[in-house]
């Protein structure tokens, strides 16, 4: 292949980007992708650019070749970090030797959304020794990819797409962290049934995202470049406790909220606003900056997006995660080898009873768990748009959505925002009626809502639809059986039941559940489950697995309806 080859590749790339928008792609390169992940993904994602990597003989050539296929040749050019660490690692070259630049000129006529096309530019002059560089990587085209900008990405957002697009056969390949853009990449290779002639995508990721970035690498097939000695790399998960109890010091200290992500505070005058000593606040501060939750910015610290996330007022605020894994869980799982010998939990060893009991004997403790629950409700974004809802939400005759165990009435809330034709009925413990009701005030759902104290016995008759969320996994077998029977005879003949849980992956694959199996274990006594265990136990109750859809931070939504009756006379 030849500069000739490149200019071709540009114009078609163009073309190609004229012609697509974000709806029309994605089934191209996810050919198994069901309407609900379309419709999740193209609220969160927006088609920005089909990128290339091409090989002038020198600068004006490039420009000479964008000029002639419509683009703009004076698009200023940056440093392109990811591309020439991937190359460097590909051919095992020296990264300073690689000087890779990017443009992205704009495509005319590309729609009222601005496309670009993303120029990777290696320039490889006649006779120079990147020529093998540049035969190989135009015919393996491996930089070639589509791009999709994350809309108001954070962590938790981030991690959900990112098991989206792998429940529908994407497979992590690879990212990385451009500071001179302060952009974060996360690259998947497409199925092999895609049909869009890129074999690979993008998400893109305004800001410094390293958590997302290193679960990602953790899940990619490419070895990260800068792979660690064993010994150093066992001695950073040692120091994982520190960094649990490094955020909730943050979030205790009430850190975030004195900071924000625009102005910078220096060090003296944050450690008068916290109340803390000067030279230990600038400690904390530093493995703070190293996590990525706040960044260094002349001579004080600014929020970065991720340390937004431990302010009070944030929207989706994780500061009760931070002050409940750094407190009674952190403890309880300083015991986690009892659990391991024993199969029962640390937390009822350690505090005497279980976390139930302990926290409804606890206003304050009570409220921050169920405030630190909310804190992952990101999952429940997708679910008022289950097909079972809206198909309910359209019911001439109207429809009743009974949420079992409903908390604070978080996600019963957002199903009655979405659909304000639905009726719901919501059943907690005592103490927590009393936060679903102001949750229900506040969302405007409260004339529409009843509310029942109970057990699971007492699971309400006549709903159309039914919410188990993130309940069965607190319990074992026999238990979760008794709870599906009671819903079950609840249930009319019509109605579904939508669960709501984190499945363990069948291949072993990376996956939060897997993290939060070893939480059940230690401080509930439950369990995290694969979908054909959930059917079993479905299947126990006269309940049938109909689907499962993925939802963010690796949960998933489970839809079940009663098994059909046997004919008179039918063998079983």
């Amino acid at each position: 292949m030849t500069t000739e080859d490149d200019t071709s590749r540009l114009r078609a790339t163009a073309d190609f980007v004229r012609r697509h928008d974000t709806a029309a792609l994605l089934p191209l390169l996810l050919p198994d992708l069901d309407d609900d992940g379309l419709h999740t993904l193209t609220r969160r994602l927006r088609f920005v650019h089909a990128a290339l990597l091409v090989f002038p003989p020198d600068v004006p050539a490039l420009r000479a070749d964008l000029a002639a296929c419509g683009l703009d040749p004076d698009t200023p050019p940056g440093p392109s970090t990811v591309v020439r660490r991937r190359l460097a690692e590909r051919h095992h070259r020296d990264p300073a030797a690689l000087d890779v630049t990017i443009r992205r000129p704009a495509v005319p006529g590309a729609g009222p959304t601005p496309r670009t096309v993303e120029v990777f530019a290696l320039t490889v002059p006649p006779g120079s020794d990147l020529r093998p560089v540049a035969d190989h990587e135009r015919a393996e085209q491996h930089e070639a990819h589509l791009a999709f900008e994350v809309l108001d990405p954070d962590p938790l957002l981030l991690r959900g797409l990112c098991a989206l697009l792998t429940d529908h056969g994407a497979t992590p390949d690879g990212g990385g962290h451009n500071p001179h853009e302060d952009g974060t990449v996360l690259y998947f290779t497409a199925p092999a049934a895609a049909r869009a002639g890129f074999r690979r995508l993008e998400l893109y990721a305004p800001g410094d995202h390293r958590d997302a970035l290193a679960a990602h690498l953790t899940a990619s097939a490419a070895r990260p470049v800068a792979a660690r000695p064993p010994a150093e790399t066992l001695l950073r998960l040692l120091t994982g406790a520190w960094t649990t109890q490094a955020l909730a010091a943050a979030a205790r200290l009430r850190l975030p909220d004195a900071l924000s992500t625009g102005e910078a505070l220096p060090t003296a005058t944050l450690a008068r606003r916290t109340g803390t000593h000067p030279r230990a606040l600038a400690t904390l501060l530093r493995y703070l900056a190293m996590l990525g939750v706040v960044a260094p910015d002349g001579d004080g610290h600014r929020l970065t997006a991720a340390g937004a996330l431990l302010r009070e007022d944030a929207p989706g605020s994780m500061r009760p995660l931070a002050l409940m894994y750094g407190g009674p869980f952190y403890r309880s799982f300083g015991e986690l080898d009892h659990s391991v010998r024993t199969g029962e939990p640390a937390f009822d060893h350690l505090f005497g009873e279980n976390h139930f009991d302990h926290f409804a004997r606890d206003p304050a403790l009570a409220d921050l768990f169920d405030r630190s629950m909310a804190a992952s409700a990101r999952m429940f974004d997708p679910v008022p748009d289950h097909p079972v809802l809206t198909a309910a939400a359209r019911s001439p005759a109207g429809a009743t959505v009974v949420d079992v165990a409903g908390g604070n009435g978080e996600l019963l809330a957002r199903v009655l925002t979405a659909h304000p034709h639905l009726r719901g009925v919501l059943l907690e413990r005592p103490h927590a009626v009393e936060a679903a009701r102001r949750t229900m005030a506040a969302a405007g759902c409260a004339d529409r809502c009843e509310y029942r104290a109970g057990d699971f016995a007492d699971v309400p008759e006549g709903g159309d639809v039914y919410l188990l969320s993130r309940v069965l996994h607190d319990w074992d077998d026999e238990r979760c059986r008794e709870i599906l029977r009671h819903c079950a005879r609840a249930m009319p003949a019509h109605a579904d039941l939508l669960v709501l849980e984190r499945l363990l992956p069948a291949d072993g694959s990376p996956s939060l559940a897997t993290a939060w199996d070893l939480h059940m274990l230690c401080n509930v006594g439950g369990r995290e489950r694969r979908a054909d265990h959930y059917a079993a136990l479905l299947a126990a109750a006269g309940l049938d697995l109909l689907a499962h859809t993925a939802l963010p931070l690796d949960a998933a939504l489970l839809h079940a309806r009663h098994q059909p009756a046997t004919p008179p006379g039918a063998r079983p």
